[in-house]
């Protein structure tokens, strides 16, 4: 019965959160309700491009400006992710249509068109904000079921020949024909905005006489009804060319309801996949839990039942395996010091992942909280700081050391050293290339105060509790003298076993991994954290399982130098990772810059050194927990 209860206990958990995979979510702002006639402020952000990943500011580019430029207060994640957002010359008048308004007229020199030129060669798209909600643009596709996709932002221009012509001209897109989708109170008159959508076309606007404020464009009139509906005559980008930016606004009530709004941005038409990424990972689970239920049932049990029954010595000393090597299993390993710093490293790493997981599946870093999915992940790294420096100082004081401060110290700062040096480095490159993605003094300033004045103490904190607690005593006692290590069949071989330890870890999650890298690098939503819950709660278990499995066959093997090798088993999956990451690159991006193939490659660089600690933590703590358990478990002489 109670058997029963906690299947349906599980049952029920696994439901949650596969509800919560399918795109709920807690709204990170409130609904604002509009009146009509309201005015609807149209904000700009930043231009990106998936082929040179360098964000610029909207205003880079000489587009139209208002009469002051108003910067909006942006989180910590969004000053990370390179976002600046801005307020912009387009106004909407609540359900009030407009059509062909115009927003100013610009003559291109020849620094202005290169200006534009670049940004079309490399598909910089432009990004917009209305009442939180970013600008898409709707694709139909017939291949797929519910017909049409939607893109984020839209191209600054486009490539083309004009007809009979083999030269290659650059258009821009000059005129927009924006719809705002409004879901309508069926009580009050008020409205709440739930979706928006552009058109962008690129028109060669004509008009009679010389320009001024009353001129009236010939090919976009809404005097006439003259509308623009396609771009047969396309606006060049030359030196000396006018252009004349326009835009239509048009309204549509829609049954949505604000709460849903974003699922539109959401949708996940490919969750087979996804299923496919959990069953195969389960698959891995299910074998090595296996393996392991083998070792601990069969010849475990097996093992000590004949290790207590010996009698004399000289049975003992006839008995080969992991029991002889009993006096020098708990040695302190070389680096002890480093494999503190390691092990903290991966607490905290494991406390920030866990912590944000749960947040995210919870609903709680929903994407119109714009930067707060790294925001939470920066500041928990910082506060995790205290368990970081409690499981390093545990651990060292397991070893005898007696230097704990400077263990401390070294959990506090290295790996972060680390990943800012790399950081400092892409952070130039980007500032060298005039990006708004290059991350400002002040920021920097903020990070580094972070580290240093918050986290850096809560390591201390947490350490001295944890150096104050009772050391953890070793189940056995280790001999004076170390046993010697005979020699190792080759797949016992150090390189070998840990090669090919991380290939089941890898292995639960490289299907996940190819959408989360898709959404970083392609600039589409990832928002399905109930199944990548699942797929960190398998990776957990697959971690802990292959490193028990492998250290079982290494005692047995009388080689007793586990410490290290257990945090590399696992952590090596980390390696191939990295090899995937460059495999994506090189199949599915299409980035020609080097400075981008840097920043591709060194942020990829830090990704996998924070996932070799997390995953090598988990099987050092793994293995750790299965030679106490083995060797408390039999009768030393």
């Amino acid at each position: 019965m109670a058997g029963l209860k906690r299947r349906v206990v599980w049952i029920s958990v696994f439901a949650l959160l596969l509800v919560h995979s399918h795109c709920f979510y807690l709204p990170g702002v409130a609904p604002q309700d509009f009146q009509k006639g309201d005015e609807l402020k149209v904000k700009v952000n930043k231009l990106t491009s998936t082929k040179t990943q360098l964000p610029y500011s909207y205003y880079s580019l000489p587009y139209c400006q208002p009469d002051h430029i108003v910067d909006s207060a942006e989180n910590l994640g969004e000053v990370l992710r390179g976002d600046r957002i801005e307020n912009s010359p387009y106004v909407f008048k609540m359900r009030e249509p407009q059509m062909c308004q115009v927003v100013c007229r610009q003559t291109l020199n020849k620094k202005t068109a290169k200006e534009f030129k670049e940004k079309i060669n490399d598909e910089y798209r432009v990004n917009m904000i209305l009442d939180n909600l970013p600008l898409v643009v709707p694709i139909r596709r017939p291949d797929q079921e519910n017909g049409i996709v939607y893109q984020q932002g839209f191209h600054v221009g486009l490539r083309g020949q004009y007809a009979g012509s083999k030269e290659e001209k650059h258009f821009i897109h000059n005129h927009l024909t924006f719809t705002v989708k409004y879901h309508k109170d069926a009580e009050a008159d008020t409205a709440r905005i739930v979706g928006f959508e552009v058109k962008p076309f690129s028109v060669k606007h004509e008009y009679e006489g010389d320009w001024n404020e009353k001129t009236r464009l010939t090919t976009c009139d809404p005097h006439a009804k003259r509308a623009v509906t396609n771009s047969e005559s396309p606006q060049e980008v030359d030196d000396k060319k006018e252009i004349i930016f326009t835009y239509d606004v048009e309204f549509q009530e829609s049954e949505v309801k604000w709460a849903s709004r974003w699922d539109t941005y959401l949708l996940m038409a490919d969750d087979q996949i996804h299923w496919f990424s959990i069953v195969n990972s389960l698959m891995i689970v299910i074998f090595l839990s296996g393996m392991v239920a083998m070792i601990m049932l069969r010849t475990l049990y097996r093992d000590i039942s004949k290790y207590n029954q010996l009698e004399t010595q000289e049975e003992a000393q006839e008995e080969t395996g992991w029991k002889l090597v009993h006096g020098d299993v708990f040695r302190p390993p070389a680096n002890s010091d480093l494999l503190c710093v390691y092990v903290g490293t991966g607490v905290q790493f494991f406390g920030m992942f866990l912590v944000t997981m749960m947040f995210a599946v919870l609903g709680f870093l929903s994407p119109s909280n714009r930067g707060g999915l790294m925001t939470a992940m920066v500041l928990l790294w910082i506060f995790m700081g205290l368990f970081a420096g409690y499981a390093s100082a545990r651990l060292y004081k397991m070893f005898k050391g007696t230097e704990w401060k400077k263990v401390t110290l070294k959990t506090a700062v290295m790996f972060p050293a680390i990943c800012f040096a790399i950081f400092f480095v892409l952070n130039a490159l980007i500032w060298g290339e005039k990006s708004s993605g290059a991350v400002p003094f002040g920021t920097m300033f903020a990070l580094v105060f972070l580290w240093f004045g918050i986290s850096l103490p809560l390591v201390f904190v947490g350490s001295y509790v944890g150096f104050r607690k009772p050391v953890i005593e070793d189940p056995v006692k280790t001999n004076k003298i170390p046993r010697q290590i005979p020699e190792q069949p080759w797949y016992m071989h150090p390189v070998f076993s840990i090669l090919i330890g991380g290939i089941l870890p890898f292995g639960a999650i490289f299907i996940e991994l190819f959408f989360i890298l898709t959404s970083i690098w392609l600039h589409q939503f990832y928002y399905i954290f109930g199944f990548l819950f699942i797929v960190f709660m398998i990776l957990i278990v697959t971690c802990a399982e292959i490193t028990i499995v492998l250290c079982y066959f290494q005692l047995c093997s009388e080689d007793y130098l586990w410490w290290w090798r257990s945090y590399l088993t696992s952590g090596s999956s980390a390696l191939y990772l990295f090899l995937y990451a460059a495999f994506y690159f090189f199949t599915k991006l299409e980035i020609s810059k080097p400075v981008s193939g840097m920043l591709y490659f060194g942020y990829m660089l830090i990704a996998s050194y924070a996932f070799f600690v997390l995953t090598g933590t988990i099987g050092f703590y793994a293995c750790f927990w299965f030679t106490r358990l083995i060797y408390s478990s039999v009768k030393i002489d």
